[in-house]
């Protein structure tokens, strides 16, 4: 079970996630990634502190986008995993493809950079 909240906060829009992102969660996750890109903000930040678990499915959602991330010149940064989804994204080289921050603040602070 996964619920995805959109915020836009200032100049920033923010996709809070909760809950689980398994195979047929991920399909949320994919719409609201995809119509966060498509809104042609540029400036994405992935709220995970409530991210419990990421299947494959999950992790196949955020590789899918990274060329359509970096054609639309958009910064995405994923922000709040715990420890246990951290190493997965880590374990298939994902970290170093995609901006991942520990925390919330830490997040903004890098979309804020010039």
């Amino acid at each position: 079970m996964i619920d995805i909240k959109t915020i836009k906060e200032d100049d920033i829009l923010i996709l809070n996630v909760v809950g689980d992102v398994d195979a047929s969660s991920s399909i949320e996750l994919d719409t609201a990634l995809k119509a966060a890109i498509e809104s042609k903000e540029g400036k994405i930040l992935v709220d995970c502190a409530n991210l419990n678990y990421i299947s494959s499915a999950g992790l196949g959602v955020f590789m899918s986008y990274i060329q359509d991330i970096k054609a639309n010149n958009i910064k995405l940064v994923i922000c709040g995993l715990s420890e246990k989804v951290y190493n997965v994204f880590e374990i298939l080289g994902l970290h170093q493809l995609l901006t991942i921050k520990s925390t919330t603040v830490d997040a903004k602070a890098y979309l804020n950079e010039v």
